[in-house]
C-alpha cells in the first residue's frame, strides 16, 4: 500500500466524535430562529421554549422514557456530579438517625467500580476524604471485565444510598450487567425491623448510547447520564431521573432562576439543546445500522490485526464470557519497547489515543483499568485504544493497520 498521499484515519470516537450534518443543521437553525429567551412568554421565546420542548422528547424516545424524566445539564460530568450529591442530601434527610452512631456521625455510602470515569471516582475520592461519606470500590472480575453482581450485593452496607457503576467502558468497551445489578439490589433483602433509606441507582451511560439500544426502563435505573459528544451532538448532557422530585430525590447543586423546574437553573443553552434532540432523533432511527456497521468494522480491524501480528496481538477486554460495545477495540502488540505511545509518535496516519481522554498526558505508566482487569503490567504498557466510528470504513482500517505495522518496525529497529 502506498502510503505517502494517505488521509489521516481517525479512531479516537470514544473521546469524543465530530457533529452529523443534521446536528450542526439543526444548532444553526436553532441559533438564528429561536434565540428568545425560554422563560419569557412572547413569540420569542415560546418559539426557543417549543425547540427545547421537541430536544426533551427526542431524548426522551430514545432512552423509553417520559420527557418530564430528562433534565438538561452542562455535561455529564455535571449530570454525574448531581446524583452523587443527590444521594448524599437524600441519605441525611431520610435515615433514622443519621445525626449520629455511637458517637460519631453516620456517614452515607456509596457503592461504585473501580471501571469508573473520574467524573464519578473523583467525586467520591474527594468527599471520601473530606470525610463526608464513605465508598466501596468494587473490583471488576478479571475473568469478565466487569463487576460481577454477586460482589455488589454483598458490598451493601445498611447506610448504603447509592450504587453507581458505568454502562460501558469507555477504555474496554465491556458492558457491565446494569439490568442484572439493578434488579439484584432492589430485591435485596433489608431488615424490616428498621427503616432504611432507598438505595438509588444510577448509570453512566456516556460510552452506551449511539452504539447499543439504551432503555432506562430495562436497566431499572433511577438516573442516567447523557454525554451529547459521544454520540455526534454538542458538548452538552442530560440526565434521567425517573420521576424527578416526586419518585426519585433531586437535589439541585446550585440556586437561580428556576429552570428545568428549579432542578438546574441556567438560562438554557437552547442552540445546543437542539443539537443534543436532533442526535437523539438519529439514534432512534438509526441505532440498528450504527451498531451493525461499527460492529463490522471493529471485527475487520481485529482480524487484519491477528493476521499482521499473529500471536504478538493481545486484545484488551476481549472476554469470553462478556459483551462489548461495537466500536472498540483495546489491542497490545506484545514486545520490547512497543508501548502504545510509542507506536502512536511513530504513525503518520491515525489519529487514536492508549486510554482515556482525560489521561492523555500521562504516558509513564499502563492503564488502571488494564490492570484492573488482570492485564500484565508489560501487555498494559503497550495498549492502544482503537474506536471506530460511524463512518469509518474498512479502506480506513487498512491504512491503520499498515500504519501500524509500519511504526512497530521502525520500533523494533531502533
Amino acid at each position: 500500500m502506498d502510503m505517502a498521499n494517505i488521509k489521516s484515519v481517525y479512531l479516537d470516537y470514544n473521546a469524543t466524535t465530530p457533529l452529523e450534518d443534521e446536528v450542526l443543521s439543526a444548532i444553526h437553525s436553532a441559533l438564528r430562529d429561536a434565540w428568545g429567551n425560554p422563560s419569557s412568554s412572547h413569540e420569542a421565546g415560546k418559539k426557543a421554549k417549543a425547540v427545547i420542548d421537541q430536544a426533551r422528547s427526542s431524548i426522551a424516545e430514545m432512552l423509553n422514557a417520559v420527557s418530564e424524566d430528562i433534565i438538561f445539564t452542562s455535561g455529564g460530568t455535571e449530570a454525574n456530579n448531581l446524583v452523587i450529591h443527590t444521594a448524599m442530601k437524600h441519605f441525611h434527610d431520610t435515615f433514622p438517625n443519621s445525626t449520629e452512631t455511637k458517637g460519631s456521625p453516620l456517614l452515607p455510602h456509596i457503592i461504585t467500580s473501580n471501571l469508573e470515569h473520574d467524573s464519578v471516582k473523583l467525586v467520591i475520592d474527594h468527599f471520601v476524604n473530606e470525610g463526608k461519606i464513605e465508598a466501596s470500590f468494587v473490583p471488576a472480575s478479571k475473568l469478565t471485565g466487569h463487576v460481577e453482581v454477586d460482589d455488589v450485593i454483598a458490598a451493601i452496607r445498611p447506610n448504603t444510598c447509592l450504587v453507581t457503576i458505568m454502562m460501558a467502558n469507555n477504555e474496554t468497551g465491556v458492558i457491565q450487567p446494569i439490568t442484572d445489578i439493578m434488579k439484584a439490589v432492589r430485591s435485596k433483602h433489608r431488615d424490616p425491623k428498621h427503616e432504611l433509606p432507598r438505595i438509588l441507582l444510577h448509570t453512566d451511560a456516556a460510552q452506551a448510547i449511539g452504539k447499543i439500544q439504551v432503555d432506562s426502563q430495562e436497566l431499572g435505573v433511577d438516573y442516567l447520564t447523557v454525554v451529547g459528544h459521544k454520540f455526534y451532538a454538542p458538548r452538552i448532557g442530560a440526565l434521567f431521573v425517573k420521576g424527578p422530585g416526586k419518585a426519585t430525590p433531586l437535589s439541585p447543586m446550585f440556586y437561580g432562576g428556576g429552570q428545568e423546574r428549579n432542578f438546574r437553573p441556567g438560562t438554557e443553552n437552547t442552540g445546543m439543546i437542539a443539537g443534543l434532540g436532533k442526535a437523539a432523533e438519529l439514534v432512534v432511527k438509526n441505532i440498528d445500522k450504527y451498531e451493525k456497521n461499527m460492529r463490522e468494522v471493529r471485527d475487520y480491524l481485529e482480524d487484519r490485526l491477528t493476521k499482521e501480528f499473529e500471536d504478538r496481538v493481545h486484545f484488551n477486554g476481549r472476554f469470553e464470557n462478556s459483551q462489548r460495545i461495537p466500536n472498540t477495540c483495546n489491542v497490545s502488540i506484545r514486545g520490547e519497547g512497543l508501548q502504545g505511545n510509542k507506536i502512536l509518535k511513530c504513525t503518520k496516519h491515525i489519529q487514536a489515543s492508549v486510554g482515556a481522554a482525560c489521561h492523555s498526558d500521562v504516558h509513564s505508566r499502563p492503564s488502571h483499568i488494564l490492570l484492573a482487569i488482570g492485564i500484565p503490567y508489560n501487555v498494559a504498557s503497550n495498549a492502544l485504544r482503537l474506536s471506530v466510528g460511524r463512518h469509518t470504513t474498512k479502506e480506513d482500517i487498512d491504512v491503520v493497520v499498515e500504519d501500524i505495522k509500519q511504526a512497530v518496525e521502525h520500533l523494533q529497529l531502533s
